[in-house]
């Protein structure tokens, strides 16, 4: 029998750099630095989803359509909101109750206003008063 001493010391394997750059996702924590105005071509190179959320506000919205990728000025509709209703009622409470209650129905701050894409007709939001 022949020995010839204990075994080498376990040694890792050298290291080798992945075969690609880090991706914003690796660099940047796990965020992509995006815009509402990048398209979504751009973020689609690997399984990485990245969602850009746009305020809505009380008018029409610049942004990028989430359903068919399009960038679009959203289109508007109000519709009476829970503002609008509150108002009727108190209104109605303090005597007024011929027809006057009905118009807090018709003033646009007390309006909630709903977004939606001109191309596909999606919803893509709602802004409340």
């Amino acid at each position: 029998m022949n020995k010839t001493g204990p075994p080498p010391p376990y040694e890792p394997p050298p290291y080798a750099p992945p075969p690609y750059a880090p991706s914003g996702v690796q660099t940047m924590g796990g965020v992509l630095p995006a815009s509402p105005f990048t398209p979504a071509a751009a973020y689609t190179s690997g399984p990485t989803i990245v969602t850009t959320i746009v305020p809505l506000g009380p008018g029409s919205t610049h942004t990028i359509c989430p359903q068919c990728h399009a960038e679009i000025d959203t289109t508007t509709k109000t519709e009476p909101g829970i503002i609008a209703y509150i108002s009727g009622v108190v209104i109605a409470l303090m005597g007024c109750w011929l027809g006057c209650c009905l118009i807090p129905c018709c003033i646009d701050d007390c309006m909630d206003v709903h977004h939606t894409c001109p191309s596909c007709k999606s919803y893509l939001g709602r802004y409340r008063r």
